[in-house]
């Protein structure tokens, strides 16, 4: 019988983390949840330990300057080749992370329904396109790094990435919200790639 997947979830002070911590309880996995102050290389060890494991980095305020630990964590953690999945201010930090410029959406959507196309692969397997999902922000990507690969979207808004290289994906919507339909079907995706990748 497969072990369970271990994920360290990096809270970064939001009232979506605990539903979103919820999701992945609720289908097998053994989650550890930390505030973003702690030390990202300790973070790492911990992630390290619990294979097969799964590093997340949740939704928060803010911009990725001012998310603890999780700027430096993608980078770590994509040296490590340590399975890693931003939502929201995570996808924000990991496109920081590589040298991308976040700013301004263009709109503050809070709650708002957005239909996004996506290209398949890994995180969106069974999931139509485009696809009904739940936005919570007033931050976007405006502009990637070369390691990540856009993944999804709408017409003006990077929704999903890709690393091209390691174990990373990050989405702008969030898959927790009951606005995003398919969300419980990209977390299941999520669990089944982090399982994969962590062998």
């Amino acid at each position: 019988m497969a072990e369970p997947l271990r994920l360290v979830f990096i809270d970064n002070f939001d009232s979506f983390t605990w539903n979103l911590v919820d999701e992945f309880a609720r289908r097998g996995a053994d989650v550890e949840v930390w505030r973003n102050t702690v030390d990202p290389g300790h973070a790492l060890a911990r992630v390290r330990e619990r294979r097969p494991s799964l590093l997340v980095l949740s939704p928060g305020p803010g911009a990725p300057a001012g998310a603890g630990c999780c700027v430096d964590l993608v980078r770590l953690a994509a040296r490590s080749r340590v399975p890693l999945f931003g939502v929201c201010l995570g996808h924000q930090a990991m496109v920081e992370a590589f040298g991308g410029v976040v700013g301004p959406a263009g709109e503050v959507v809070h709650g708002k329904i957005s239909r996004i196309a996506h290209q398949g692969g890994a995180l969106f397997q069974g999931v139509p396109s485009p696809f009904a999902v739940g936005r919570y922000h007033s931050l976007a990507a405006e502009v990637l790094p070369d390691c990540l690969q856009p993944i999804a979207g709408t017409d003006h808004v990077v929704m999903a990435v890709a690393h091209r290289s390691a174990p990373q994906f990050g989405v702008q919507f969030h898959p927790e919200s009951i606005l995003t339909p398919e969300g419980g079907t990209i977390i299941d995706n999520v669990i089944r790639w982090a399982a994969d990748a962590g062998e």
